[in-house]
């Protein structure tokens, strides 16, 4: 269970960093805020080029940051940008004096000739900003770490908190034209076709490869449901398709089990073992076998574990990096998505801290370009509702969800009739043994449902025509031929209720052998 923590609320300080005890000044760049103000209040275009470089905070001197905030307030306005109209709107707000007065804004005009470099001037006042932010922070840790009032482990994740604060909110890219992208898009597309319409990482389970085309780069994709329902098996049994049968490296966080603890699992779902089993080690000699036959396909597999518990969004963010730069990672999961944690950064609310959780795995997908698949809970709506169709999950019961289902690019919910004693359709077609993988949310493509088998006492996911051990003594059968009809979702179940089983010819009913 997640560690309660109180929210309180930081204040931001706009006060100058005078100089420190060794005599030394806080980086800046006066004469460049000069500048860049003059030009802005000379030059009509001028602003635009810097609005998304600067904000009132980047400016060292008081007077700057209460004339760029006037500056704001007019373009907010509509209203035209000049070294009157500024000193109008100081007046309106009260800042007048603090900003100088007016003859000081006059002299700001006198101080450039035009707004040719006004870009660069822009971001060397950014650096100095982002320089003095890292001061005040090193100077904040080590006030604390000399106090020895906080725990070392605790100060850690404050400051690697406040850092991702800083870089978070200083993250700019820069516009590019269509062509290149045009071009990416055509490899891409190429690409795919080679691979049979699979673009992105494949899962491993063929229908939802062929709704989505694989997991797509850069894409957030939630997976949700109710516990119990099989989340982690459902992921885990991707993983291992993903690492075994394609060789694509991935990445597991797990917040909630130990690597050990994830590894039978994977050893549950690969050797098809009983867990009660695997963690007794009362294996048959059968079974035994079973172990050292299958064993060998984990060995060497690219699957990296870190088992971190209340893993904070910036170790994440410092760990992916790493993990893709060295090992190639091609898709990252997270075992759970509110089991993390934004220490460090002030909120007033856990609702608040999720989004920014969630917004931030959205920008790391983007940044890293690889596909991150986040475990969820979905509350207890679910339970309230009654009838086989209001068991089914809803984009409404995910926790917290105005910010996942926001910054999600593919919502997947994990249903499981059975475990709510519904073992029939409306048909009287039977649901035991599936689970129904149901597309909530699809940015660029539809959404949908399907049924996959699903086999508790292994953990373990897989296709509806998969052939599994317990289908091997009916492998005399394979020869019959089959009237199922693929295009039809429950002869689909019928055919997961009896594997590899023909049908007699001729017969109305279809009974199996």
């Amino acid at each position: 269970m997640a560690e309660k923590r109180t929210y309180t609320k930081r204040q931001t300080q706009s006060t100058v960093i005078g100089p420190n005890e060794m005599g030394k000044l806080p980086p800046q760049a006066l004469e460049l805020e000069e500048a860049v103000l003059g030009a802005i209040m000379l030059e009509t275009d001028a602003y635009p080029k810097v609005s998304e470089i600067l904000k009132p905070a980047c400016f060292y001197k008081i007077a700057h940051q209460r004339i760029f905030e006037a500056i704001q307030s007019l373009v907010l306005q509509q209203e035209p940008i000049d070294m009157h109209t500024v000193t109008e709107q100081l007046r309106k707000s009260g800042t007048i004096d603090e900003a100088g007065g007016s003859y000081y804004i006059t002299l700001l005009t006198t101080k450039v000739n035009s707004a040719a470099h006004l870009e660069y001037h822009a971001k060397i006042i950014v650096q100095k900003y982002l320089a003095r932010e890292l001061i005040r922070l090193s100077s904040e840790v080590q006030t604390k770490a000399f106090e020895d009032k906080t725990d070392v482990h605790d100060l850690i994740q404050e400051t690697e908190g406040m850092l991702f604060e800083i870089s978070q909110n200083n993250l700019k890219k820069d516009v590019i034209q269509i062509n290149p992208i045009i071009e990416e898009a055509r490899t891409r597309m190429q690409e795919a076709a080679q691979k049979e319409g699979t673009s992105g990482v494949p899962s491993g389970f063929h229908t939802l490869d062929k709704i989505t085309s694989g997991w797509q780069n850069s894409d957030l994709i939630i997976i949700a449901a109710r516990p119990a329902m099989g989340k982690t098996s459902f992921v885990l049994s991707m993983a291992k398709n993903m690492a075994v049968d394609y060789k694509l490296p991935v990445a597991i966080f797990s917040l909630e089990m130990s690597n050990v603890q994830l590894v039978n699992r994977l050893i549950m779902n690969v050797c098809q073992i009983e867990g009660g089993k695997i963690k007794s080690g009362q294996l048959s000699d059968g079974e035994w076998q079973l172990f050292d036959e299958n064993i060998t396909q984990l060995m060497d597999a690219p699957i990296y574990i870190d088992d971190t518990p209340s893993l904070s969004i910036f170790e994440l963010r410092s760990k992916a990096r790493r993990l893709v730069k060295e090992h190639k990672v091609r898709c990252i999961i997270i075992d759970y998505l509110q089991l993390m944690s934004a220490t460090g950064m002030s909120f007033n609310n856990r609702e608040q801290e999720v989004s920014t959780i969630s917004r931030s795995l959205k920008g790391l997908a983007k940044e890293l370009d690889i596909p991150i698949i986040a475990l969820s809970q979905l509350n207890r709506g679910v339970e309230g509702r009654s009838g086989p169709e209001g068991k089914r999950p809803q984009l409404a019961d995910l926790r917290e969800s105005g910010a996942i289902e926001q910054d999600a690019d593919l919502v997947c919910f994990i249903h499981r009739p059975e475990y709510y004693k519904i073992t029939e359709d409306s048909q009287g077609r039977s649901l035991v043994g599936l689970a129904e993988i149901i597309i909530a949310k699809h940015r660029n493509g539809a959404t949908d449902d399907f049924y996959l088998r699903f086999k508790d006492i292994y953990a373990k996911f897989s296709n509806i025509d998969d052939t599994t051990p317990e289908d091997a003594f009916m492998g005399s059968y394979q020869a019959f031929p089959s009237k199922l009809n693929e295009q039809a979702g429950y002869d689909q179940i019928r055919h997961e209720i009896y594997p590899n089983v023909g049908y007699q010819s001729g017969g109305t009913d279809e009974t199996p052998f």
